[in-house]
């Protein structure tokens, strides 16, 4: 068993599920995503994208790719929540629609992340 594969694995899947927490939802109602969850996510996707920079491979830089893109998207999803929150007065439809948004696009990148992990790994040679 290769540990290294392990541990890359476990942060991969625990940076979707708990970006999938935070997104599952009705966008109106922000009161069911919990900001502490998305903080959470937020931490393990940046865990996750610094275990990928020592992948000098072509599937580790597509990897790379994808995180990086779900770290900006979550990254982006607390600047506007903490912009309209502090800088607006309140938040309102449309910036928890955003909010959510975001999210569900750092969810897709994480679920790309995860099915070529996980492909890589079964094609590799034991």
């Amino acid at each position: 068993m290769n540990f290294d594969k392990v541990i890359s694995g476990f942060f991969f899947i625990l940076a979707m599920t708990l970006n999938f927490g935070f997104f599952y939802g009705s966008p109106e109602v922000l009161a069911e995503h919990s900001k502490y969850e998305l903080f959470a996510a937020i931490v393990v996707n940046l865990i996750a994208t610094i275990m990928k920079f020592g992948d000098k491979t072509q599937v580790g830089s597509v990897l790379l790719a994808t995180s990086l893109v779900a770290d900006i998207q979550l990254i982006g999803s607390a600047s506007i929540w903490a912009i309209a929150l502090y800088g607006f007065g309140g938040l309102d439809i449309e910036s928890s629609t955003a909010i959510i948004s975001l999210s569900g696009g750092a969810l897709l990148a994480n679920i790309t992340s995860v099915v070529i992990f996980v492909g890589d790994t079964l094609k590799s040679k034991r």
